[in-house]
């Protein structure tokens, strides 16, 4: 597996404006030294779950896509009317119930374009939309935002992540120093460790990773901290990271996760 095809532009890391954690919720705005980029991110926690919904706006035309729709979705289109945002895209990350359960209220209330890959489309089943399916590689447009969808499987066939500026918005995929469960129906922990060290490889070490859920000490790092700091980039080879996945890693952490030097790697030893 590889995303090598794309290009490994450097930018610099946008500042976050975050506030109290369960409440509202951040905005990443572009670093006001640089140029203006032409989007801005609204940030929201939501739900039993922690998960985090972004809302993506697309500045010259208040185009916005939804990432991961769920749970309360008053909350999401008042972030919405707050900011002069039109909701037109739903981007999934993957088809879990905690990250779609708002599908149908937003497509009741804006003419949004559901999007999710072709694998997860597959595993997911649903006949109750007519989604756009991607391919990894494939870019959807917000208005001059381009977005490029990373097949990122592990937790389940077909999640994705979404990749735009040095931005990397990761679903379950990849939490601050975590990656999501591969015992669910769907998941393979092989898969996962492919499509970690992909990401590591492929991807610029500025990027700025964007998790699914609220897992960790902190909302978000770049994914050079992820290398430094995520155990899951410390195991192999591939048999000691499906071990350590799927049977020891939940019998020694808990959330929310902190950083772990490989050095330190010795305190998960049986």
């Amino acid at each position: 597996m590889s995303f090598k095809q794309f290009d490994k532009q450097s930018e610099t890391k946008p500042e976050i404006k975050s506030e109290n954690k369960s409440e509202d919720k951040s905005e990443i705005k572009p670093n006001t030294g640089k140029t203006a980029k032409p989007y801005s991110i609204e940030v929201l926690e939501l739900g039993p779950m922690e998960n985090f919904i972004y809302l993506i706006k697309d500045t010259a035309t208040s185009r916005t896509a939804v990432v991961d729709p769920a749970w309360d979705t008053q909350a999401i289109m008042l972030a919405a009317k707050k900011n002069g945002m039109t909701i037109t895209d739903i981007l999934l990350t993957h088809s879990h119930h905690d990250h779609i359960n708002g599908i149908s209220d937003i497509l009741n209330q804006y003419d949004a374009q559901l999007h999710l890959t072709y694998a997860e489309e597959k595993f997911w089943g649903d006949s109750h939309t007519t989604p756009t399916l991607h391919h990894g590689g494939d870019t959807i447009s917000i208005g001059s935002t381009d977005i490029t969808v990373l097949h990122t499987p592990g937790h389940t066939p077909g999640s994705a992540c979404y990749w735009f500026d040095n931005q990397l918005i990761t679903g379950d995929t990849m939490f601050v120093y975590g990656c999501g469960r591969c015992d669910l129906a769907g998941g393979d922990p092989e898969q996962m460790y492919d499509t970690l060290r992909a990401l590591k490889n492929d991807l610029p070490g500025n990027t700025n990773t964007l998790p699914g859920h609220n897992y960790s000490v902190e909302s978000h790092c770049t994914l050079e901290q992820q290398i430094a700091g995520n155990p899951f980039y410390h195991i192999k080879p591939p048999e000691k990271f499906v071990n350590f996945r799927m049977h020891s890693h939940d019998q020694y952490r808990q959330s929310p996760y902190q950083a772990i030097a490989a050095s330190e790697m010795d305190i998960f030893k049986e």
